[in-house]
């Protein structure tokens, strides 16, 4: 049962029925051209296409501040949320951290490269602040933390402006097996930018949307199989799926301790290492981070963009996991695949074909990952709501939880079933958790798939630096050993493409100008040297430039200035 891999979870909100017929084929394109960027001569970056050092850049010459900035991003939001649904809230406190930003600046008390700048998070990163923490549900509506999650933390730290929450695929897509991406009964459906009614993958569904269109530098994200990386795949975006291990999940609500992570989303590798940087690093409440090389120091994922990164480098591709995938009848993307491969070739890299995840065709039809998922959810979710100060529904354990949902209409159940839950195979059928003696065998037979029979085993039979994968097949098999991912983009769905629906009906799967990426996987916290991969390449090929959303905000930073 490997349905994270792309995500599901329920349909429209709002009663928004589509119909196939009028799905427009050829959307108009937002013109880029009439928003404002000069004032008196002056250029100010847009905030599509901005990056980190072009806003580090505009705030050191006092050419905007970050009260601009933030104000900018706010009417963004507002302009396109009510189309598309991606974010849930906004943060009341979002101008007064500017303002203290703006402040210091002033002062010559910079705090870093993201000092001022405004980033989204994910609905499931638990912040202790005006905002809520709902992972979709209104289970969690008004619950209260202790403090921070330990990434809230960090942000903070680094002088963040934590601007809002983005939606996402409830539960993080573990709850339903009948649903859709990007959809949760407290933020509704969200929708993906190139596309009318384009389903936005998930569960990172309105990080993945929110950065794409530039309401924010970039978003935070979190990953159990394919939640950071699908959603990036789709939006055109550089996405990092870090080793579990190298950034906290503590106060984050979970799915499994194994298998969780939170990474960045953004629209060029730089600015998704920038972030990474500034999240990465121990943590005493997850001990997962212990694991942390080299003691606990964390390289210079920014120094890690190198034109000259794939020099030398020797990459392989898991020829099998394209040939054996169902999802393999996509030629653009296989074209697109076979052009990569000859760029990085160019770039000085050995490319391998053929060094193939082994025990791939055995796992396709395996159930110990759902198994391991099932027995940490039990543990995991518990654990989370014991951590609440305030639990406005009273509820403890799964059980609790199902039975909540059951009974409130706003969790739109029976039509969107909790059968990831209380259906055959479901947690609670299972019955036990990760402290039961039948776990672990089940988790050996997870570490097996994903190591000597999967992306580790490839990596030492073949001295490779890194497997090379279209994003759409990548996700699974590292999940299992919590290795990382890059994904940047690779290419779009020619104009003429057939659109496909997902299985609901209601949401376009696939598409014209559709963006899919492409994937270096690598060993357990090798991110430094997957990013210099993937920066060399984007460097090399700028597909995202290639095209635009169907729709794009018109407020830009020169029209909040003026």
């Amino acid at each position: 049962m490997h349905f994270l891999f792309y995500a599901v979870l329920c349909a429209l909100f709002s009663n928004l029925v589509v119909a196939k017929s009028v799905i427009p084929r050829q959307p108009p394109r937002s013109p880029l051209s009439k928003r404002q960027t000069t004032i008196k001569g002056q250029q100010f970056p847009s905030l599509i296409n901005v990056t980190t050092e072009d806003l580090v850049s505009g705030l050191e010459q006092g050419l905007f501040t970050s009260v601009d900035l933030t104000t900018a991003y706010v009417q963004r939001i507002r302009e396109v949320n009510d189309t598309l649904h991606m974010v849930t809230e906004l943060n009341p406190d979002a101008l007064a951290i500017a303002a203290q930003a703006d402040a210091r600046r002033a002062n010559g008390s910079v705090i870093g490269p993201l000092d001022g700048i405004p980033i989204l998070i994910k609905n499931n990163i638990a912040t202790d602040d005006q905002m809520n923490n709902t992972a979709g549900s209104y289970a969690l509506l008004g619950a209260k933390v202790p403090r921070d999650s330990t990434i809230a933390a960090k942000l903070r730290k680094a002088g963040v402006v934590i601007l809002g929450k983005t939606n996402l695929s409830q539960w993080a897509n573990f709850r339903s097996d009948n649903s859709t991406n990007g959809w949760s009964a407290y933020g509704g459906q969200t929708f993906a930018g190139y596309y009318p009614f384009q389903d936005p993958s998930g569960s990172s569904s309105g990080s993945g949307v929110s950065s794409s269109l530039g309401l924010a530098l970039a978003a935070l994200g979190t990953e159990t199989s394919g939640s950071i990386l699908s959603p990036s795949d789709v939006n055109n975006l550089a996405g990092i799926k870090p080793s579990v291990g190298l950034t906290s999940r503590y106060l984050v609500v979970p799915i499994s301790e194994h298998q969780d992570t939170v990474g960045p989303m953004a629209r060029t590798v730089k600015d998704a290492a920038y972030l990474l940087q500034a999240i990465a690093g121990p943590d005493p409440n997850d001990n997962y981070t212990s694991a942390i090389p080299n003691n606990g120091s964390i390289p210079d994922y920014v120094a890690a963009c190198n034109f000259t990164s794939l020099e030398g480098a020797r990459i392989g591709i898991a020829r099998n996991v394209i040939d054996l995938s169902s999802d393999n009848s996509t030629p653009p993307v296989l074209a697109a695949f076979d052009a990569a491969v000859q760029v990085i070739r160019e770039a000085g890299a050995t490319v391998i074909d053929n060094t193939n995840f082994t025990a791939y065709e055995q796992w396709l039809s395996d159930n110990n990952e759902t198994l391991v998922l099932n027995a940490d959810f039990l543990v995991d979710l518990a654990n989370y709501f014991n951590e609440l100060t305030f639990n406005p529904n009273d509820l403890h354990n799964l059980a609790e939880l199902t039975n909540y949902t059951h009974a409130n209409p706003l969790e739109d159940w029976p039509d969107r079933d909790t059968a990831v839950w209380d259906g055959r195979g479901g947690a609670l059928q299972q019955g036990w958790n990760n402290t039961d003696p039948r776990f672990w065998p089940a988790y050996q037979a997870n570490l097996f798939y994903g190591g000597p029979g999967g992306i580790l085993g490839a990596l030492d039979r073949n001295n490779l630096d890194a497997i090379l994968l279209p994003t759409q097949f990548s996700p699974g098999i590292p999940a299992l050993v919590g290795s990382p991912v890059v994904t940047v983009p690779m290419g779009f769905y020619p104009s003429n493409e057939t659109i496909v629906l997902e299985r609901r009906g209601t949401l376009v799967e696939t598409g014209p100008q559709i963006p899919f990426g492409l994937s270096f996987l690598g060993r357990r916290f090798s991110e430094a040297q997957l990013i210099g991969f993937a920066y060399a390449y984007e460097q090399r090929t700028m597909i995202r430039n290639q095209e635009q959303p169907y729709i794009v905000p018109n407020i830009e930073l020169a029209d909040v200035v003026a």
